[in-house]
């Protein structure tokens, strides 16, 4: 069908919200806006949808979201689950798409718990796991700006769904009609009558009590902190959490501390990026912190700037990630609880510093795709032999972390109790953590690692980045700024090339649209792939080095290279 025809099927049908009926309206001719809106569906994936909000097939709205909640109770039914449990975050309608899903749900039989008010992503995957559900919702575009929205899909495990059953979601979702096709019931009516229920206060506390168990060190002085939720989920649970270990000394940035969708003063609500911290340093000029912590809109992100002598040090998630590792290793180590053959787990686009510290513990790393489903199937699978609890710690290199089985996702409440009590236990010491960090590299050498993301809008964008992903398929680099390449991997095909050689071997991760390049010395690579969440091409690259230096000169002559053929 064609757009203008699904344009005008959408006029006469998108009634139920008069947002959508208004903005129908305001592109009436506008052959541009008309097609961007409606010359795709959003495409459920292993992280659910993820759009721009507002009317259209490829939008978020009240419909997509009754559509893609359908695909997923008819695929819970087909497995003969029969409860979902559900959760949202603060941005523009997600407290709407989440009752809404609850309504499909319940009309299909299938019983609701769903979060009162807005909640943590981490605390969607405790309360599937705790509820024993089959599966279960968070509404949330994570980081991303203000006018895209998300609906992310989990497993019974808590983790979000796999390949193979998001796969079979799809499939049931394209089965869908988008107007008619999904049953629907009234929220407050299905609250009445038990269809769907509230999760309780105990849920909330158990996951509280289960992230202080995993609290390494007690704190023992005054750590000051400013923290900001980003007018995100993260503000009650991150204070409840650092107030128990004993951060008392909380200042929470005003501007940024309650709910707000819009992001007003913060129109990109990533923890990774420095402007994310505007206000907090704006604050830091009257508050003398040790530490400045942000975590995104649905708080399964953190990230920390640290006082130094130029005002405060951004700090890049792999750093974060190392200093953890080490953290936990050697804390656990020291106070007697860390496993005999303790196992860690990483993404292969995250520093390769972790899997130096790691080896010194004698902790074994491994390493998985990008996402953190990936890290909880590790989980999973040493739940099969009796050994989850030779897990200790798994991250990856965009700001997630988490500490222990009971959740499957990236957890900012346990990494702010972690960092903060990190913080402090180094202070004690009169250490901050670039001091710690310093140490690190000098006892394990420097791996300088850089991360670059180039944004594709729109339909153009999407055939733009299709092609640049081909284009080094057809055309693989033998040398990269000048240096060889020694090995490529392609894990679309599953296949490891050695360039010298020609030997060619099979890669036993699962398929994914990623490109890896192993450059001349040990420990160097470039790593390509599309974004699974956003309309962009994200470029890993690690270089070691003796200095930073170097390093640095190094890993931006292969960026500049890679790009230029853009």
């Amino acid at each position: 069908m064609n757009v203008k025809s699904l344009y005008d099927i959408w006029r006469n049908n998108a009634t139920d919200d008069v947002d959508l009926i208004n903005e129908l309206n305001e592109i009436e001719g506008n052959d541009d806006e008309i097609f961007d809106r409606f010359y795709r569906e959003l495409e459920f994936g292993t992280a659910g949808l993820r759009g721009v909000i507002g009317a259209g097939t490829n939008r978020m709205n009240v419909y997509t979201v009754r559509k893609a909640t359908q695909g997923l109770a008819d695929y819970v039914l087909s497995v003969k689950g029969n409860s979902v449990a559900i959760a949202y975050d603060s941005r523009i309608k997600s407290d709407v798409f989440a009752k809404e899903a609850a309504s499909v749900l319940a009309a299909n039989g299938i019983k609701v718990y769903i979060y009162s008010e807005l909640m943590p992503t981490p605390m969607l995957s405790f309360a599937v796991r705790q509820l024993k559900c089959t599966s279960g919702i968070v509404i949330t575009a994570s980081h991303n700006p203000a006018k895209y929205n998300g609906y992310k899909a989990y497993g019974s495990d808590g983790c979000q769904l796999s390949v193979d059953n998001s796969a079979k979601v799809f499939e049931f979702i394209k089965k869908v009609d988008m107007f008619g096709g999904a049953k629907c019931v009234n929220f407050e009516d299905a609250l009445a009558n038990g269809q769907i229920e509230y999760i309780s206060d105990d849920i909330i506390n158990r996951f509280l009590d289960t992230v202080y168990s995993h609290s390494v060190n007690p704190v023992k002085c005054d750590l000051s902190v400013i923290y900001t939720p980003l007018n995100g989920t993260g503000n009650k649970p991150v204070r409840t959490i650092l107030d128990r270990i004993g951060i008392k000394n909380v200042t929470v940035v005003p501007e940024q501390e309650y709910p707000d969708g819009n992001f007003p003063t913060a129109p990109y609500p990533n923890p990774e990026i420095k402007e994310a911290f505007g206000k907090a340093l704006e604050l830091s000029k009257n508050v003398d912190a040790d530490i400045l912590l942000a975590t995104d809109p649905d708080c399964d992100r953190v990230g920390i700037a640290v006082k130094s002598n130029d005002g405060y040090t951004l700090m890049t998630g792999n750093e974060v990630g190392a200093l953890l590792v080490d953290y936990v290793l050697s804390g656990r180590k020291a106070n007697g609880t860390l496993p005999q053959n303790p196992v860690a787990v990483k993404t292969i686009v995250t520093t390769e510093l972790a899997a130096k510290i790691a080896a010194k513990y004698g902790c074994e790393m491994r390493d998985v795709f990008t996402g953190f489903k990936y890290i909880g199937e590790q989980i999973a699978l040493l739940e099969k032999v009796g050994q989850e609890n030779r897990f200790v710690f798994g991250f990856e290199e965009s700001y997630g972390y988490m500490a222990g089985g009971y959740v499957r996702d990236k957890d900012a409440v346990i990494a702010s109790m972690l960092i903060c009590e990190m913080a402090a236990f180094y202070k004690e010491q009169s250490k901050t953590l670039l001091d710690v960090l310093k140490s690190l590299y000098e006892e394990h050498g420097m791996v300088y690692c850089l991360q670059k993301s180039f944004t594709f809008e729109g339909a153009a964008g999407m055939e733009k980045m299709a092609n640049i992903m081909e284009s080094f398929r057809q055309a693989p680099p033998a040398q990269i700024g000048g240096d060889t390449v020694v090995s490529r991997l392609d894990y679309k095909t599953s296949v490891e090339t050695n360039n010298l050689t020609g030997e060619e071997k099979e890669i036993t991760l699962p398929k994914s649209n990623v490109l890896s390049y192993v450059l001349s010395n040990d420990g160097d690579k470039l790593i390509i792939r599309p974004s699974g969440t956003e309309p962009k091409i994200k470029i890993y690259i690690t270089a070691i080095e003796p200095d930073e230096q170097t390093a640095k000169l190094k890993a931006n002559k292969w960026l500049e290279d890679v790009t230029s053929k853009f």
